[in-house]
């Protein structure tokens, strides 16, 4: 029988979209009757994803290292997504050591289970596009990594401990996600939080303004379904210790994605501009070079802009009802 799939931070934005996607891979292939566990946090409720049935939900706090190594010494996974982290770019300004504990330390309790156990499974680790120097040209893997941000230094550290594993005989695989966006996304980030207003206004629930920060800032905005159908096709077909960019190699400024989402309100919507709302250090453009996944793994990104955002608006209007 198929050892386990394991994916850390299951009930987490990617996470839940890639054990949906695994589910349904499972159904084309009955023959691949391996089971999917998915970790998320002890307190929470798992979600309920409707395209998700027959995932095995355990609560391990990564942060717990103990629990992390019995849970790892009883499911014994062939292959691990390690979707689980401190995602936003942002907070981690504000908190640092957070951010190191769960991307840095989370991540060593992990390997620290898996070479205990002996095991040498494929581990998926996705990185970020932040570990890069910054600049407004298409990024390759071959760019300087200069992380600009704690978030970036944190995922870029997260990498380095990572790929030690591959001494251990552990097949580590990385994948460089840049922005990807789609239902269920965290409205702290921009279309998320944006889709989220618009559906309170048409609610009554807000007041028909939305105070925006930097829009002219240009970002990708990859479809999570996509991003999360990259990360299983590095599985597949990557290279071992090979990072791949997850990216579609275009990006849209951060107003762009805006009106076309104001554009889609049932209702009249204002927009105001708030300069305290600026980060630090904000890039004015990130947005990759996609040629070798493309190239060594077939994968571009398919789902088109509007499809996504008609979805992440569709996903809040449904939390409003």
């Amino acid at each position: 029988m198929p050892q386990p799939v394991l994916v850390t931070g299951a009930a987490g934005f990617a996470g839940s979209h890639l054990v949906e996607l695994l589910v349904a891979e499972r159904a084309r292939n009955p023959a691949d009757s391996a089971d999917i566990i998915g970790w998320h946090r002890p307190g929470k409720t798992p979600p309920q994803l409707t395209a998700a049935a027959g995932v095995l939900w355990e609560p391990v706090d990564l942060l717990d290292r103990d629990a992390v190594a019995a849970a790892i010494a009883r499911r014994r996974p062939g292959r691990v997504y390690h979707c689980a982290g401190a995602a936003h770019v942002g907070r981690a300004w504000d908190s640092v050591t957070t951010t190191f504990a769960v991307n840095v330390k989370g991540t060593h309790h992990l390997f620290e289970a898996l070479r205990a156990a002996e095991l040498s499974p494929i581990v998926l680790v996705p990185s970020s596009a932040m570990i890069y120097s910054p600049t407004s040209e298409p990024i390759a893997e071959d760019q300087d990594l200069v992380p600009p941000n704690p978030y970036g230094l944190s995922k870029l550290a997260q990498e380095a401990l990572a790929l030690r594993g591959l001494a251990d005989g552990i097949d580590v695989r990385i994948g460089r996600a840049f922005n990807h966006v789609g239902p269920r996304q965290d409205p702290a980030f921009a279309a998320s939080g944006f889709a989220r207003q618009i559906a309170e206004i048409e609610a009554g629930r807000h007041e028909p303004r939305i105070v925006v920060g930097n829009l002219s800032a240009e970002r990708e905005a990859t479809d999570v379904r996509d991003t999360v159908r990259a990360y299983h096709a590095i599985v597949e077909r990557g290279a071992s210790g090979r990072p791949y960019n997850v990216t579609s190699g275009e990006a849209y400024a951060v107003g762009e994605i805006l009106g076309r989402l104001v554009g889609r309100a049932r209702v009249p919507v204002h927009v105001r501009v708030d300069v305290a709302r600026y980060r630090p250090n904000d890039l004015p453009r990130l947005v990759g070079d996609p040629s070798r996944i493309r190239d060594e793994i077939g994968w571009t990104a398919t789902i088109p802009l509007e499809r996504t955002l008609d979805d992440v608006l569709e996903y809040w209007r449904s939390q409003m009802r």
